[in-house]
């Protein structure tokens, strides 16, 4: 089959490299250094997936319609990325392999006349250099669209991406998404204090922060009338129980998410991109809780400090010690 892969960080990479593997025909989106390099050597990954080299064809932007797409740029490139590709595009299937909660949305506006997807990733995978990608923890994929069961469109992609990775259909995609949301507050504390994610929650008073975080979110999903969606053994009677603990048991939470990685380093997606000095996509993660938040009427004051504090290690090019971001965050974790 003939399948693009918009943007080969991490992710991209990772799609792209074992679905060329599984015999695909697979043609990759870059810039820069990043297409100097697939051009000159493919794609290298190693880890959890096994050693894999692919030679995928590599262009700046489309220049023939897909059979299928993968949309794996950060979430806040995506839709300049999607809107450049457009003109092939539309018309074909696309699945949106990103954080965040606007991803399938913003492909289904830009591209009316195609069938969007969106897949969650659980993946944890390190972009080490152009062209070069190490898995950490390999997991599944979720494959899904709306917030009703699974149904049998998402089933066909599903058997496609399953030739290459596990994958799996997930009902309520648009409550898993937030239900990956929490999950996702794994990332701000590893960016702030440059610190593994392991790390981070193996220090209390990091930890403390995070399950505060998480259980924002939680709660602020909940006034948003959301229904979490399955994911990673988290659901939503779960999820609803984790937000009405005090902070001192629902670390809890981010230990069990800690269990599941291992001891191999992971530095998070938003660490990697600060390091890298690109864009972080922590508007769209943090961020993402304070402004629907907003919508809802309510406060998200631990999920605000850490999206500032984010943007301030941006801007500075420092990290902050531990004991700098427990004295400016803890008085918002004290309940």
């Amino acid at each position: 089959m003939k399948i693009a892969v918009i943007g080969t960080g991490a992710l991209g990479g990772t799609f792209a490299t074992l679905l060329a593997r599984a015999g695909h025909d697979v043609t990759v989106t870059a810039r820069g250094a990043g297409l100097t390099a697939i051009r000159a050597d493919g794609i290298r990954l190693s880890g959890g997936f096994g050693e894999a080299h692919a030679h995928p064809t590599a262009l700046e932007r489309l220049v023939d319609t897909p059979e299928l797409t993968l949309v794996c740029t950060k979430a806040q490139d995506a839709a300049a990325a999607i809107a450049e590709n457009a003109a092939v595009l539309d018309g074909s299937p696309v699945i949106v392999v990103q954080n965040g909660l606007d991803g399938v949305t913003t492909a289904a506006r830009l591209l009316p006349r195609s069938e969007c997807f969106g897949a969650l990733s659980i993946i944890a995978a390190n972009y080490t250099a152009p062209g070069r990608v190490t898995i950490t923890t390999p997991a599944p994929t979720y494959l899904g669209r709306g917030s009703g069961p699974a149904d049998t469109r998402t089933a066909g992609w599903r058997d496609v991406l399953a030739e290459a990775v596990p994958t799996k259909v997930i009902d309520n995609f648009v409550g898993a998404q937030w239900t990956k949301l929490v999950v996702n507050m794994l990332n701000s504390l590893p960016a702030i204090t440059g610190l593994s994610v392991q790390e981070v929650v193996d220090h209390a008073g990091l930890r403390r922060v995070m399950t505060a975080s998480m259980r924002e979110t939680v709660r602020v999903g909940m006034k948003r009338g959301v229904r979490f969606g399955a994911l990673q053994g988290l659901g939503d009677a779960r999820l609803r129980l984790f937000s009405r603990l005090p902070v001192s048991l629902g670390q809890v939470l981010p230990l069990m998410m800690r269990a599941r990685m291992g001891d191999v380093p992971n530095q998070g997606s938003t660490l990697q991109s600060l390091k890298r000095g690109q864009r972080t996509e922590i508007d769209f993660l943090n961020g993402v809780v304070v402004r629907e938040a907003g919508l809802a009427d309510l406060a998200a004051p631990v999920n605000a400090l850490l999206t500032a504090l984010v943007h301030e290690v941006e801007a500075s090019g420092a990290a902050l010690s531990p004991a700098g971001v427990i004295s400016r965050v803890g008085a918002l974790t004290r309940r």
